[in-house]
């Protein structure tokens, strides 16, 4: 028992060390009477703009999420629509690709050089804005993209919902309308509240999407701003930015606190489950929503990635594609920088060791936490959630607080170096890995378990020859979607990476800010490919575990 005390403490000691340094670094001055640098920043207009910008496009994100995910969630979740899994795949797509290259494909498509739009002659007209680089076009990407996680938690929702309470209002003559509005939407309003709180924090912290279409427009966010003051003052600026990242955590824990208030308000607990979930049918209406939901999937996801397959195919930016202006050449150039090899190099290193070490740590954790429902196991398991929940910028300034000097004792610094960057996503994608982890766990038959312990097996010979081999493909499963989550990240990268040190996400940014859009729109394509490739493999493990492990399989 103090072993596995001390690991859960020390787990949810090293989540929260990051965050907890953020908030001495303004906590502390002020509680010692020299709040110069809050002061500087809370008395700055821009500060305030760029807060309300940030809390008006999240609102307006959370919007655009909720119509487009809850939709499908209930489609997907509670009918007999066909092709479930492949619309649910479909849909994760937006969340899977790194949030600049969702912005960079909807460029493209917008834009007076539109490969697809301008030879139907639906493109804007030379020389005028691209309608994207505006606060509408902030709202609808970044809604389009964080609408899958409204998706997963309705659909987690609608799962619970009670088989035979459908079926019997359906005995009594209710219609399906009717049934969707007295007993499923009900009983599903707290999972609805909870993915929206989920889009509206994911929207808060974004930094790709407001990076590529909010700076040329003028609009600031909070984690542009932050990004702007540390890129161009470097670490003298440390006081104020952590000052700004403290703002937008705040902002986030309110919308955080609100999810929590709203689902005790909404207390819809039934006794009982059932599996599988109720089923309507659709009747007629189930080939027109068919052709609906791949029509908008079409919309949202097919034509941007098409039009960033077409701007990486043709030769020069703005012409139409075709036979006589298609050229494999940017891939061959971008695949040649000696920028994109390190970032691959470095993204490979990244991704894949965060994803193996936290698979490795997920299995003992995971362990430690099944079956105590005890107040340190569901502490951990909140401070463990935290740095995941709250945006990047927030980590990412929180890391280099804690690691800008020398670590004690060895007198080394990681300021400036990739195991910066590692220590940041080990913090924030803990909680990827330990979900799948936890959920095998709780699957576990005890008795083996007992059987071990009867024959004297300690603590350590259970753990690597019975609970290990059996959540093995579980933390496996974690580590792949830890891999995914990190391999094009940005958000946290944009403030940590120094020169030789890039990542693939911020070579992306660089290129196209750089004025290189076709150079950009190939090293996308790639990294989309890798993406799906990984997805594709995360599907192919999922089969063999319990459902919901795997995000996008029923």
């Amino acid at each position: 028992m103090p072993r596995v005390s001390f690991l859960l403490v020390l787990a949810g000691v090293l989540a929260l060390l990051p965050i907890l340094r953020l908030l001495w670094e303004v906590a502390g001055p002020a509680l010692s009477g020299d709040a110069v640098a809050a002061a500087r920043v809370l008395q700055s207009p821009m500060t305030w703009r760029a807060t309300l910008n940030s809390v008006a496009l999240a609102a307006g994100a959370t919007l655009v999420s909720g119509l487009l995910g809850a939709p499908f969630a209930l489609l997907c979740g509670v009918t007999d629509l066909r092709g479930r899994a492949a619309l649910a795949f479909g849909l994760m797509l937006p969340l899977m690709i790194p949030p600049q290259i969702v912005a960079l494909s909807w460029i493209h498509l917008a834009g007076a050089g539109s490969p697809l739009l301008k030879p139907l002659g639906l493109a804007p007209p030379p020389g005028t804005p691209n309608p994207v680089y505006s606060s509408a076009g902030m709202i609808l990407v970044m809604g389009i993209e964080h609408a899958p996680l409204v998706f997963l938690a309705l659909r987690a929702g609608l799962r619970a919902v009670p088989r035979d309470l459908v079926e019997a209002a359906q005995a009594a003559g209710a219609r399906r309308g009717r049934v969707l509005r007295t007993i499923v939407m009900p009983l599903s309003l707290p999972s609805l509240a909870a993915g929206l709180a989920l889009a509206f924090v994911a929207a808060l912290g974004n930094f790709g999407v407001p990076a590529l279409l909010g700076i040329p427009a003028g609009i600031p966010v909070l984690p542009t701003l932050i990004y702007r003051r540390l890129a161009g003052f470097g670490p003298s600026v440390l006081p104020d930015v952590a000052v700004l990242a403290a703002i937008i955590g705040a902002v986030a824990c309110l919308g955080i606190a609100a999810q929590l208030a709203l689902q005790a308000r909404s207390d819809t607990r039934v006794l009982g489950g059932s599996a599988p979930p109720a089923v309507l049918e659709l009747g007629r209406w189930r080939l027109p929503a068919e052709i609906g939901c791949w029509a908008v999937l079409a919309l949202v996801l097919a034509a941007p990635l098409a039009a960033l397959v077409s701007t990486s195919l043709v030769r020069v930016y703005g012409l139409p594609i075709g036979p006589e202006t298609a050229t494999l050449a940017h891939y061959a150039t971008v695949l040649g920088l000696d920028q994109v090899g390190r970032a691959f190099t470095n993204s490979l290193f990244l991704s894949a060791g965060a994803a193996v070490l936290l698979g490795l740590v997920a299995i003992p954790l995971a362990h430690a936490m099944a079956g105590r429902a005890n107040r340190l196991a569901r502490a951990v398991g909140v401070l463990v959630e935290l740095p995941h929940a709250v945006p990047g910028v927030v980590l990412a300034i929180g890391c280099i607080l804690v690691f800008l000097k020398p670590l004690p004792l060895v007198g080394v610094s990681l300021y400036g170096t990739l195991w910066l960057i590692l220590a940041a996503y080990l913090a924030r994608f803990l909680s990827l890995a330990l979900r799948p982890a936890q959920a095998a766990c709780a699957a576990l038959d005890p008795a083996m378990e007992e059987a071990a312990r009867a024959c004297g097996a300690r603590p350590l010979r259970r753990l690597v020859t019975i609970v290990g081999p059996l959540v093995a493909p579980a933390a496996a499963a974690g580590g792949l979607l830890v891999f995914l989550t990190a391999f094009n990240e940005l958000t946290v990268s944009i403030l940590l990476w120094s020169q030789g040190r890039e990542t693939l996400g911020v070579v992306v940014y660089a290129l196209e800010e750089g004025g290189s859009p076709t150079l950009a729109a190939a090293l996308s394509v790639i990294a989309i490919g890798v993406v799906f490739v990984a997805m594709l493999a995360a599907g192919a493990i999922g089969r063999k575990l319990p459902p919901g492990i795997i995000p996008w399989r029923d």
